[in-house]
């Protein structure tokens, strides 16, 4: 009596097909309900001891898209046992892709989400952590098309063919395109590879100076030394020689100074001795060399270096306008003459 009503075929299958078929799906069920019910609630218990916030986000969001991934394979696999028609067998196909592919990009989204915010929580700069935030949309939106993609492709719509198609349109929509591109690709190459930030003074090239104020996506503003704002693009900024004044830890500083020529050898010798002692005993200032450097118009030159350290700007001229002081004190005592544009016309006198 079982054995013919086991028999018995409906739709191309007999009811043991179907039994089977159920009973398959009843058991991934059941599995799933074990795995949730004892390895989940497990890791729900330990996760809820620790301070942090993330792992319970994680274990949240493993519930809402890895569980129906779960169940949908379930359903799948128990429908393949029973013979179906081609096309009915092909958009069960069609479906389980689709939903397969929707849930499992939300389960990377939300990951990646996850990532960046935990990223964010460990910065300490508030311009990088407006930057990541604004990194997370454009993120999902790039996951996104390529997932699309993926799914247009295995379900048989070729769009290499359609890109193609747009000929000039396209073409004109990509050249249109490209300056911001740039700039965008530009602006996460600074993100990443922090050649400034916020705040720094830099140098851009060798006519724009000022302090950074602001790096957006298309374009960075600088506010210069006489006040007005630099609006430039990125992409013009990446490619150009940066020097980073807030970055630099000691400020190697070289002047000269002439004396006269009729400055006595006792004199010129005891100069660089003189200036030595003068920089060594300034706060903040290290003391490298003096020397008797060349010979001079109308002046006996000497070349002086020695270090700041410090990047401070007003730092570094309060050092040298004590420098200065120091040697016209010195000199003063000294009876050195600093030199100063002269000329000498030699008259010849006419014997006849």
């Amino acid at each position: 009596m079982i054995e013919s009503v086991l028999a018995k075929t409906f739709f191309g299958n007999s009811v043991r097909d179907y039994c089977i078929s159920v009973i398959i799906f009843i058991f991934a069920l059941f599995c799933i309900f074990i795995f949730k019910r004892i390895i989940i609630r497990k890791v729900k218990s330990i996760v809820q001891r620790t301070n942090t916030v993330f792992d319970d986000i994680i274990i949240g969001a493993f519930e809402k898209s890895f569980l129906p991934i779960a169940y949908i394979i379930s359903l799948y696999v128990s429908i393949l046992q029973l013979s179906i028609e081609p096309v009915v067998r092909k958009a069960i196909n069609i479906c389980f892709l689709v939903f397969v592919t929707i849930f499992g990009v939300s389960l990377v989204v939300k990951g990646v989400g996850i990532f960046i915010s935990v990223i964010i929580q460990r910065q300490v700069d508030t311009t990088k952590q407006r930057a990541l935030r604004a990194l997370n949309p454009l993120l999902k939106v790039i996951i996104w098309i390529f997932a699309s993609y993926f799914l247009l492709e295995n379900l048989g719509i070729k769009l290499t063919p359609l890109i193609a198609g747009l000929g000039i349109g396209g073409l004109a929509i990509g050249l249109a395109a490209q300056n911001v591109l740039g700039d965008l690709f530009a602006y996460f190459v600074m993100l990443f590879d922090r050649p400034f930030e916020i705040d720094d003074f830099i140098i851009v090239d060798t006519d724009l100076m000022g302090t950074v104020e602001n790096i957006g996506i298309k374009s960075s503003k600088i506010r210069s030394l006489g006040g007005e704002q630099i609006i430039i693009s990125n992409s013009n900024l990446i490619n150009a020689r940066v020097r980073n004044y807030k970055r630099m830890h000691r400020r190697r500083v070289v002047f000269r100074i002439g004396v006269t020529y009729e400055t006595k050898i006792e004199q010129l010798k005891m100069i660089p001795g003189l200036i030595k002692e003068i920089v060594s005993n300034i706060d903040n200032a290290t003391f490298d060399r003096a020397h008797f450097f060349s010979y001079g118009d109308f002046s006996l030159q000497y070349e002086i270096v020695y270090y700041v350290e410090s990047n401070d700007y007003n730092l570094y001229m309060d050092i040298q306008q004590e420098i200065n002081f120091k040697i016209k004190e010195a000199f003063e005592e000294h009876e050195i003459e600093f030199a100063y544009p002269t000329s000498m016309v030699y008259i010849a006198k006419d014997i006849n």
